[in-house]
């Protein structure tokens, strides 16, 4: 199969979940991909950002809603199968997506016990705006869109500007903003706080270099089918 065809395997994947149709057919295809396919064909990080954002923001839905999987469960369980192996929602999202980083380390350190296949099919460079792309099925994150690996770079920085737009509050007297709690979690992805900072600057041309960050309380209420 090309590389092409798996890319579009994963929007089609999410696009049936969208529109509520049954998914066995893709799930199928992507399930008979050998292991060095699917590494050939995502050999660049544009290819595995936009192939795994598509797939984990998929099967978090088809999880949930099929088999009535909850939290912290439906992360760290291997529920879903592709090119013949198990993964969770946490190999995608902490191993692949954020170069196999330590849940619960803020970022800073590295899992020391990230299998080896995850390490074989992680980004090269970890790219936070990915924090902005991934849906966990609560209210507070940021909605579903459908990643392409043509787009991939604009559609990242359209997701965080959006997002930071709606979940940024500014007092401008006070000097003090009011943000998303992702920051605080992840902080080392960020750059640390000059970092989150810098993303201000260069994604929303707001200078808070002198103000404080203040973290939202993060609204775990269930909001499935959030598209964009």
């Amino acid at each position: 199969m090309s590389t092409l065809s798996l890319n579009k395997l994963s929007e089609k994947l999410l696009l049936a979940v969208k529109m509520q149709k049954d998914t066995f057919v893709i799930r199928e295809q992507l399930q008979n991909f050998n292991l060095n396919e699917l590494q050939k064909n995502l050999d660049i990080d544009d290819k595995k950002k936009a192939f795994w954002i598509n797939i984990y923001n998929a099967y978090f839905q088809i999880i949930r809603k099929e088999q009535q999987v909850k939290k912290p469960d439906i992360y760290r369980k291997k529920l879903f199968s592709l090119a013949q192996q198990q993964f969770s929602l946490d190999d995608v999202e902490h191993g692949i997506l954020r170069k196999y980083r330590y849940k619960y380390s803020l970022g800073f350190f590295a899992n020391i016990f990230t299998k080896r296949l995850i390490k074989k099919l992680a980004v090269g460079a970890l790219d936070y705006r990915i924090h902005f792309a991934l849906n966990c099925g609560a209210k507070s994150c940021p909605p579903i869109a459908f990643y392409n690996v043509e787009k991939i770079d604009f559609q990242l920085n359209l997701a965080t500007q959006s997002f930071l737009e709606s979940e940024s509050e500014f007092n401008d007297e006070q000097k003090v903003v009011h943000t998303t709690a992702l920051f605080q979690w992840f902080l080392a992805d960020f750059g640390g706080m000059s970092g989150i900072k810098s993303i201000y600057k260069n994604l929303l041309n707001k200078d808070v270099s002198d103000y404080k960050i203040k973290y939202k309380e993060y609204s775990w209420e269930e909001d499935l089918d959030k598209f964009a």
